[in-house]
């Protein structure tokens, strides 16, 4: 089993400007999902605790901005087509 770090990969899809966010009866969330072994996957969800689609899309910014300065040697984000 490899005990390689973490590093984030993140693809942002220029067409969809809420990827990676749910709206649950009004309240957006942000969801994506890790893998922590090469074998296995967790999807993630947590409430952005917000109504307002704008503040929702700020805060996911915010949240993989800060994740991939945590990992060391990360690549910078990127948007791709689809």
């Amino acid at each position: 089993m490899s005990t390689s770090p973490l590093t984030p990969s993140i693809r942002i899809r220029a067409e969809n400007p809420n990827h990676h966010l749910w709206n649950n009866h009004g309240t957006w969330f942000l969801h994506y999902t890790v893998h922590p072994t090469p074998f296995t996957k967790e999807r993630i969800r947590c409430s952005l605790q917000t109504k307002d689609v704008a503040r929702a899309r700020q805060q996911r910014d915010s949240f993989f901005a800060s994740a991939r300065e945590a990992a060391p040697g990360a690549m910078p984000l990127r948007a791709v087509a689809a």
